[in-house]
């Protein structure tokens, strides 16, 4: 049977889970204080996906996770010689790597942590492609115009609905040419479906998500829904998500990357920064902070981070349940509950939920 996935209500039935590294991992640090930090984020951290994957399981779904035996062992590495920096767990968000668009799958980096999951899909028929595919003939484009590294089209930037694909923007770029260049690639890609660029400045299931047909929830106003959705409700949750840790996100960004670097974690900001997190942050984003970025297990059951009013009487509206599951360090780490997984099969074929289009 090869696996597929055209709308991203349909039932969910293959699903991959991130993974993070282990509390061993930060036996390195030697500032106790940070190091009892990490342990504690690194086990809450694979408590909250166990949580995940158990509400997954109760709907008989298939789960799937990388293997990181390959980057732990790169990770031991760079602290035992002590001249580079542990690797960012990109293992942790699959969603940003891999997509499944119609019965193409596509990843990057092409890692070992994803080999039993290409061989489980190639064992179902299915093509696989390095998503560098995506945007080939952009890249060099993109990159004098932002002046840094392209990041790639990926399972966080595309919103499949049926025949219509809805493509993010990355933050930065604006320039006309850029994105009429992107739409002719993949239109060129994907010839079976109508391709729509969104400006998101980032990932779509940051900004906004089309929960079931008819329905939306967003934290961004500046989108022209009714051009992209028209005649469907939109639910804006205004100040939610990112608008609500912005203060925190400043003082992630003055410390980026330094607790991957051994010797940083002496640095008092960088202690203070930690605990911050754990005092303050982590109590504040579980009990005050929803966000859109949510996994649909049909349409009639969703995976959210917490409770919201407006979000929730919609759901009723529609004959959905919602299922909590809070990620509580998912502001730490920059990724939410969709962001932590990627759907490889859901049932269904190719709907068409805006005809008049041609």
């Amino acid at each position: 049977m090869t696996y597929s996935v055209y709308q991203h209500w349909d039932p969910l039935k293959v699903c991959v889970v991130g993974k993070s590294y282990p509390p061993e991992l930060y036996d390195y640090i030697k500032n106790e204080k940070v190091r009892k930090v990490f342990y504690k984020i690194a086990e809450e951290t694979e408590e909250d996906f166990q949580k995940l994957i158990s509400i997954l399981e109760r709907f008989n779904v298939k789960i799937m996770r990388p293997d990181i035996t390959s980057p732990m062992g790169y990770a031991k590495e760079a602290i035992e010689n002590g001249k580079g920096a542990v690797p960012n767990p990109f293992f942790m968000q699959p969603r940003d790597h891999t997509v499944m668009i119609g019965e193409k799958f596509y990843v990057y980096p092409k890692h070992k942590v994803w080999h039993s999951i290409n061989q489980h899909l190639i064992e179902n028929n299915n093509t696989l492609y390095d998503s560098n595919e995506l945007l080939i003939g952009y890249r060099l484009e993109y990159h004098d115009i932002v002046k840094r590294g392209p990041s790639l089209a990926n399972g966080a930037m595309i919103t499949r609905l049926g025949k219509d694909l809805y493509i993010g923007t990355n933050q930065g770029v604006h320039s006309t040419t850029v994105l009429d260049n992107i739409q002719e690639i993949l239109e060129f890609k994907f010839p079976d479906n109508r391709i729509h660029i969104v400006d998101t400045q980032g990932h779509n299931d940051g900004s906004f998500c089309p929960a079931v047909p008819g329905l939306i929830f967003s934290i961004v106003t500046p989108l022209s829904y009714e051009k992209t959705f028209p005649g469907w409700e939109v639910v804006y949750l205004e100040n939610e998500s990112w608008g609500k840790v912005q203060n925190f996100l400043k003082l992630k960004n003055k410390n980026y990357g330094k607790w991957w670097v051994p010797g940083e974690e002496l640095n008092d900001d960088f202690t203070n920064f930690v605990e911050t997190w754990m005092n303050h942050w982590v109590g504040y984003v579980e009990e005050s902070v929803f966000d859109v970025n949510m996994l649909m297990i049909d349409k009639k059951n969703a995976i959210v981070n917490g409770y919201n009013k407006l979000v929730f009487d919609a759901f009723d509206r529609y004959g959905i349940t919602p299922h909590i599951c809070n990620f509580r360090h998912r502001y730490f780490w920059d990724g939410g509950l969709h962001c932590i997984t990627s759907d490889l099969h859901r049932e269904g074929v190719m709907e068409d939920y805006f005809p008049e289009r041609g």
